[in-house]
């Protein structure tokens, strides 16, 4: 619960620093690679922590490492006057389409996992219905006889 509590406050911090810091436009490719680096390496820990691979020191140096390494490359790619940040760009999308598609691939299979046990709980109904409707029958008979 505190966990919760402490995400949601760096999340509106981050909102209301968003809404009130004006970033030049030269160093947007800066900040948009750096986002991406770390989106990247959010959803790589909620991936990972579906898998039960999770571990936070390689989250925080993916998180930070990747960050400073994408930066390290527009500022070559700036001062080489090349488009350095696109590479970063296309591997960190990549990678975050990449984690986001196990994380739906598992909300999906438990998701049909609760289908089946309310399915499978069910027939289970049914199917004693049945069984006592025929031992029933059963015994009526036997009584008849």
């Amino acid at each position: 619960m505190i966990g919760i509590l402490i995400l949601l406050l760096f999340v509106i911090a981050g909102i209301l620093t968003g809404l009130n810091v004006v970033v030049p436009y030269s160093f947007s490719q800066y900040i948009a690679v750096a986002i991406l680096a770390c989106l990247d390496s959010v959803f790589g820990a909620f991936s990972a922590n579906i898998e039960k691979k999770f571990k936070m020191n390689v989250f925080l140096t993916g998180f930070f490492g990747n960050s400073l390494i994408a930066i390290f490359l527009v500022y070559i790619g700036t001062k080489l006057n090349l488009d350095l940040y696109l590479g970063a760009v296309i591997v960190f999308t990549g990678r975050l389409l990449n984690n986001f598609t196990v994380i739906r691939h598992e909300a999906l299979g438990k998701i049909d996992e609760n289908k089946g046990r309310f399915k499978l709980n069910k027939n289970n109904i049914k199917f004693s219905k049945k069984k006592k409707d025929s031992d029933e029958n059963n015994n009526i008979k036997n009584n008849k006889e």
